[in-house]
């Protein structure tokens, strides 16, 4: 189990933070500067940049590519905070 945005997500320790939010039917977890557009993932494979999340108080990171590990505090990336 992680927490996204406060919220209980279950994980088995292997799949990435993107596909729990996926399998718990989160949709987006990110933000754009202009406009405040929703995003969520978008390639999959850490190629493009719209799956970004902060994780345990770190920005910017891949959600697509970050394994979720139990315990992980992971929050909505808002903006550019790169």
């Amino acid at each position: 189990m992680f927490t996204f945005d406060g919220r209980p997500v279950p994980t088995d320790g292997e799949q990435t933070i993107a596909a729990a939010l996926l399998a718990a039917g989160v949709r987006s977890w990110r933000r754009t500067r202009i406009g405040g557009r929703p995003r969520g993932v978008f390639c999959g494979i850490g190629v493009c940049f719209d799956c970004l999340v902060r994780v345990n108080g770190t920005p910017a990171q891949r959600a697509c590519l970050r394994v979720a590990r139990p315990g992980d505090v992971v929050e909505t990336e808002e903006g550019d905070e790169t």
